[in-house]
């Protein structure tokens, strides 16, 4: 643990220069805070120069639209990130980009690179990045099956404590204004290596698990995208709704509490509802999804399932089934107006739910859908709006939920 005692070693001339640089970042951060409020109340976007070119934010697919749109707005025009240079791939700066936990290496590349958001004066960030891949730590320095997370902690612990004593910003804010990254299932375990990390930093995560100490007013949902070929294409389209005869679909392992029960309720038991423990060879995954009007995405061991972001690329209304999860960008999105959302408990049921939503219902559901995907949408490079935007969002909103305290010599 990084002890309050190492904090802040400046002379007093230097920490009034800092104050000074703190206030005008504060300053920034105030007058956005107080444009997306009155956006918020107002129910309208706030006069612009000239209106947005590519996309505006509109209908109930979003919890408050012209909020969003400042926001983003906002986060275009002042928010700045750095990214610490220390460390070497393949434990830092570097990420898996082909495989369930492709989004750590996604963005990690994507921000590594020259863009709008990324500054090399840390002085003038609002957020610092800690660019390490927790996914890679447990591949390069976890023993497998001996349950013990003690080397990727001290990895964590020991990178902590070279950017806090070469840099003041840490000890600053005890952590608040840096943010991790992760989709790897331990992720939520080696962020506590630290309790600043822990408590105070921003962390970014697939496991969502809101049990398991996921706090949404400082940590961020990061959605699970399984790139199995590094991108998205040929995976991201489907048919019209007349075209999808199929109720409902799902296929996969049985783990985790809630598989065993979908499939003990379901399987093989109905011609409607096409719900496989082991999908036969000679079927398509993604064909079925795209066939289905709806696709059932039940948690496993954890609470994330990247089904929920290859039923949107599919255009086939997401049934999510999990306990404690905070969706990816809920802050902003309004999941019940593309999803549904079926207790465990109401498994038996699930027929009946899907078969009570009527044509004209779903249709909507279905067209939204097809509106928020490009939320979801992994672009090299970005694009405005594409789910490397959202994540910067994500953390845009929790850095505006922080102020950051003046050092004692200002």
């Amino acid at each position: 643990m990084i002890k309050k005692k190492h904090a802040w070693h400046i002379s007093p001339t230097r920490a009034v220069e800092e104050c000074s640089i703190l206030d005008k970042v504060e300053a920034g951060l105030a007058k956005a805070r107080a444009v997306i409020r009155e956006a918020a109340l107002n129910g309208k976007l706030l006069s612009s120069p000239e209106p947005d070119p590519d996309y505006v934010p509109r209908g109930p697919i979003y919890r408050n639209p012209h909020a969003f749109h400042r926001s983003y707005l906002e986060m275009e025009k002042v928010f700045k990130i750095f990214v610490y240079k220390e460390g070497e791939p393949p434990l830092f700066h570097d990420g898996p980009c082909k495989s369930i936990y492709s989004m750590e290496g996604r963005f990690i590349h994507d921000m590594e690179m020259e863009n709008q958001f990324r500054t090399r004066d840390p002085e003038q960030a609002h957020v610092r990045f800690l660019p390490f891949s927790i996914t890679n730590m447990v591949h390069f320095l976890y023993q497998p099956k001996s349950f013990d997370l003690d080397p990727i902690k001290r990895t964590i612990v020991d990178y902590i404590d070279i950017i806090s004593h070469r840099y003041p910003y840490w000890n600053r804010s005890f952590g608040a204004d840096h943010f991790i990254l992760s989709c790897h299932d331990w992720g939520p375990h080696a962020s506590s290596a630290l309790s600043y990390l822990y408590h105070n930093s921003i962390r970014v995560l697939c496991n969502a698990n809101s049990s398991e100490g996921f706090n949404p007013s400082k940590d961020a949902s990061l959605p699970e995208i399984n790139l199995k070929t590094g991108d998205t294409v040929g995976f991201i389209g489907g048919p019209s709704p007349s075209r999808r005869p199929i109720l409902g679909f799902f296929a996969g392992g049985v783990h985790g509490p809630i598989r065993p029960a979908l499939l003990n309720h379901w399987k093989n038991k109905d011609e409607d509802l096409r719900v496989y423990e082991y999908l036969p060879k000679d079927i398509s995954y993604y064909d079925m999804m795209k066939s289905s009007r709806f696709c059932i995405c039940p948690s496993g061991y954890e609470v994330a399932s990247p089904r929920i972001v290859e039923a949107i690329y599919s255009e086939c209304v997401p049934v999510i089934i999990s306990d404690n999860y905070v969706l990816p960008f809920s802050d902003v999105l309004n999941w019940k107006s593309f999803s549904v959302q079926v207790s465990v408990g109401d498994i038996p049921k699930l027929k009946s739910i899907l078969m009570g939503i009527s044509q004209q219902q779903y249709i909507r559901m279905q067209r939204r859908v097809k509106q928020v995907q490009r939320h979801f949408v992994v672009n090299n490079p970005p694009k405005r709006f594409d789910v490397f935007h959202m994540i910067i969002h994500s953390v845009w909103l929790r850095r505006l939920n922080v102020r950051v305290a003046h050092h004692p010599n200002c």
